[in-house]
């Protein structure tokens, strides 16, 4: 068996996607024009920050889309390599930053250390 994780984004499958739910489709896909929309944020920054995301979620079809959408509004690959390690980090750091949680646990699970030998 070798098929992908991923089914290829086709045409057939928008259509389908579309005719199951068309009111919602619609719906989506203004929200998504509006929200990439020049705005206090130039489409540029957006699609930048979106590359980002895609990296955090990590949705392959929305790092295409979004690389691809980058690059059309002007973005250059140091940029987009640029958005991707501030993900990376913001990944990472996240993790870091939740280590608190593990210690505190640890803390109310083991007594404190230095006491009585």
């Amino acid at each position: 068996m070798n098929e992908p994780l991923y089914p290829a984004s086709s045409p057939a499958l928008a259509a389908r996607r579309r005719a199951l739910t068309p009111e919602t489709e619609q719906a989506f896909q203004a929200f998504s024009r509006q929200v990439f929309a020049d705005g206090a944020l130039p489409a540029r920054t957006k699609q930048l920050i979106a590359v980002a995301v895609a990296h955090v979620t990590q949705c392959p079809y929305c790092i295409k889309g979004h690389t691809r959408a980058a690059l059309r509004h002007g973005a250059t690959p140091q940029e987009l390599m640029e958005a991707i390690w501030v993900a990376a980090e913001m990944r990472a750091g996240a993790a870091y930053a939740h280590s608190t949680i593990a210690l505190a646990t640890l803390a109310e699970a083991q007594p404190a250390a230095g006491g009585s030998s």
